[in-house]
């Protein structure tokens, strides 16, 4: 379904998304949900829904997935503003449902959105559900992967744990028994894990995307979009700054994806999801991305 152009820069009013509120575990959320096909949860970046966020949602919707959309933090369908992204995030970093500042633990939000990713998956049937992290939310999909539902997992710029100290550069925000599981799980159902980040990015260190390497091995796909200063593909307009590689700074990858359409992000992850929830589960092969 075409929609009509919509400005990045002014409050989206979500209005072509079913509003529902869904009790899980004892826990009631607003969950914005649009299209048919297999279902696909999609996790708000921080400071929340923004219209960035939106787009890309209604993005895989048009791919062919029935999206659902948990609002977790933040003013839905809001443009970000620097006062108010920052008090969404103080509230997120002391808030007992995000684990901001925990190398290895799981932040618990993640226990109702896994009840979320079983309804979907009863909801809309297919072989399971996608679930696509971003920035904030990134690292939730290895807790999501503990539940037998998800079949598409996709980090995208994980920044939990905050890489403040060192040692968190390299976590993954997720608690050993929980990682220990999801890998076992992707080792013996051979479930490909994807992750996006542009390789400048500070708030999603490569030492991060290292890690992940070295749990998931071949079954990790890694799309590293080259942004370090002097790079030869800083010359396609992309800025050093960049993070959100499907969102806010996917904008900015225009004049690169003219140049290599095969290296497109979004249609990188929309090829993932087909093959996991559309197509037979056959054993994986990473997409043809930005390696390295």
């Amino acid at each position: 379904m075409a929609m009509p152009t919509r400005s990045m820069k002014e409050d989206d009013p979500l209005e072509d998304f079913t509003r529902r509120k869904i009790t899980l575990d004892g826990i009631t959320k607003l969950v914005y949900v649009a299209g048919s096909g297999p279902a696909v949860i999609v996790m708000s970046e921080m400071p929340g829904i923004s219209p960035h966020v939106a787009r890309f949602a209604r993005w895989v919707r048009d791919a062919g997935f029935m999206v659902y959309m948990p609002s977790l933090f933040g003013r839905d369908g809001a443009v970000p503003e620097v006062e108010e992204g920052g008090a969404v995030f103080q509230r997120a970093c002391v808030s007992a449902e995000f684990r901001a500042l925990a190398a290895n633990q799981t932040s618990p939000v993640t226990h109702w959105l896994r009840a979320l990713a079983r309804l979907a998956h009863q909801q809309c049937g297919g072989p399971g559900v996608g679930a696509i992290g971003l920035c904030l939310s990134g690292g939730f999909v290895l807790s999501l992967m503990v539940d037998k539902s998800v079949l598409a997992p996709v980090m995208s710029e994980p920044a939990l744990p905050l890489a403040l100290l060192p040692d968190f550069q390299a976590a993954l925000g997720v608690s050993p028994d929980e990682l220990k599981e999801a890998t076992e799980r992707s080792r013996s159902e051979d479930i490909p894990v994807m992750g996006l980040r542009f390789s400048r990015d500070w708030i999603c260190p490569a030492r991060r995307f290292d890690t992940l390497k070295q749990q998931f091995g071949n079954r990790f796909i890694k799309i590293e979009i080259p942004s370090e200063p002097g790079d030869s593909y800083t010359k396609y307009g992309i800025p050093r700054c960049a993070h959100s590689v499907l969102t806010e700074h996917y904008d900015s990858l225009k004049k690169y994806t003219d140049a290599f359409p095969h290296k497109d992000p979004r249609l990188l992850v929309f090829e993932f999801l087909d093959k996991q929830l559309k197509s037979s589960r056959l054993p994986s092969s990473a997409p043809s991305g930005v390696n390295g």
